[in-house]
């Protein structure tokens, strides 16, 4: 029995030694918590998507609060005013950004050059040097990468390429890290867009895709604004000058111009 109660007593002892501890280590280690980081918070979606380049909205609160990340930091905030005026910052609202895939090789369009037994990962088909069967080295897998990054089930592959729901798009950017062959960017949602990353020319493109870009630089010659230059056989738009007035897509051959 006397062991028992020694036992307890140690114990007990034990529990409030640990207890003054906690209490003192709280104490002195307090943080004051940022007000302005809360308010931040509050205003963030918190979907903690990682499309700022930050852990989750929680950090992203506090970076901006510390004037490390800009207002407009969260792709998909829709509160950046908001934010920028608790700051002291102004901002100018920015036309929301989505996802887009450069490519409209799908199976109907898309020449094959084998069939492709390896992991349903376009990552994995890079790493051996495979395109998912496809002749064209460049275009989109349809293996689906990309759909696995999206957390919004924006992204979905129908017949043979990956297809954007913008309706679901954030503009996170989760999907562009990971494509291997760099085919998706954040758009506007009204911008000009070329739906080709094929570097190659004219029969060399036309050999692998009837949806391809053969770098005839109609575009470029006709657009009235010079808003588009020929880089690597592909289109470039600078879409500060870009009105939009459809130039380059009632000229473009290959019809690879589109707008939504």
């Amino acid at each position: 029995m006397t062991i028992i109660l020694m036992s307890a007593l140690v114990i007990g002892v034990i529990g409030i030694a640990i207890a003054l501890l906690l209490n003192f280590a709280g104490d002195k280690f307090y943080v004051e918590p940022n007000e302005k980081a809360e308010q931040i918070r509050e205003l963030l979606p918190g979907n903690n998507c990682g499309g700022c380049g930050y852990a989750g909205c929680d950090a992203l609160a506090e970076a901006i609060a510390k004037g490390v990340a800009p207002a407009t930091a969260c792709p998909m905030c829709t509160n950046t005013e908001k934010i920028a005026a608790l700051c002291g910052m102004e901002v100018k609202a920015t036309e929301q950004k989505v996802a887009y895939v450069s490519c409209k090789g799908n199976c109907e369009k898309a020449q094959w050059s084998g069939i492709y037994f390896g992991a349903k990962d376009c990552i994995s088909a890079k790493a051996v040097q495979q395109n998912g069967g496809k002749g064209c080295k460049s275009g989109c897998m349809g293996l689906g990468s990309c759909v696995s990054a999206c957390v919004f089930g924006a992204l979905s592959c129908q017949n043979g390429i990956a297809v954007v729901d913008e309706t679901l798009c954030t503009g996170c950017g989760q999907c562009v890290k990971v494509c291997p062959n760099q085919l998706i960017s954040l758009l506007p949602v009204s911008a000009l867009r070329v739906s080709c990353s094929n570097p190659e020319k004219g029969m060399a493109v036309k050999q692998v895709c009837k949806a391809g870009c053969i770098g005839c630089g109609l575009c470029e010659k006709n657009c009235p604004e010079e808003a588009i230059v020929m880089e690597n056989n592909l289109p470039v738009i600078d879409h500060g000058k870009c009105t939009r007035c459809g130039t380059c897509i009632e000229k473009c051959p290959m019809k690879v111009m589109e707008t939504v």
